[in-house]
């Protein structure tokens, strides 16, 4: 993604900015989230999360190059993060509250509200961190408590497979115990270094 980044950036002489892409990004996920709510459509949908979900390596590979990056990119960033996977699930909800076993369509809530927790737990560890006598570069404080098992990539790569392999349901409980898991994980861990 580096070397798109410089083809942009030299495309564009410099005009294309890291925000630009970041918002892009999140407007091509309403497309994405209504060929999976549509159904029939999720090799398509499959291979689109996967262009655009790039584009979230693309704007911070952007900004290091413009040397624009800053913690308001940063908050724009994890923030649209969280708006394209609701997105998504909405259409997962969606899809699979048409299909034969509506009931699994509770996967999909529980898939978001665990994936959300992941999110909340390490902004709110890193606020804590930041507003204790602990003195850590954001850039640093960003990537403290980044681990676990099911991070946004890891997410995204297993609805990319539930797509491919036409197993949604699958993919949604997955993610919801799998996320849950990483919460709590870091929920612990994040507890500890405080």
């Amino acid at each position: 993604m580096r070397a798109v980044a410089r083809w942009l950036n030299r495309i564009s002489s410099g005009r294309l900015s890291p925000d630009t892409v970041t918002i892009f990004g999140l407007l091509m996920h309403i497309p994405i989230a209504v060929l999976i709510g549509l159904g029939g459509y999720n090799v398509l949908a499959a291979v689109m999360l996967v262009v655009f979900g790039l584009m979230d390596t693309l704007d911070g590979e952007l900004a290091r190059l413009q040397n624009r990056a800053s913690e308001r990119g940063m908050l724009l960033d994890a923030s649209t993060d969280r708006m394209k996977e609701t997105l998504l699930y909405v259409g997962i909800a969606y899809a699979l509250a048409q299909g034969g076993h509506p009931e699994t369509a509770a996967f999909a809530a529980a898939a978001c509200g665990a994936s959300l927790c992941v999110s909340y737990v390490k902004a709110k560890g890193e606020a804590a961190v930041a507003s204790s006598s602990k003195h850590i570069p954001h850039a640093q404080l960003n990537r403290l408590f980044k681990d676990g098992l099911l991070t946004f990539e890891m997410r995204m790569a297993v609805l990319t497979i539930g797509l491919l392999t036409s197993q949604l349901a699958s993919a949604a409980a997955c993610i919801a115990v799998f996320a849950a898991g990483t919460a709590i994980g870091r929920l612990v861990r994040i507890s500890k270094a405080l």
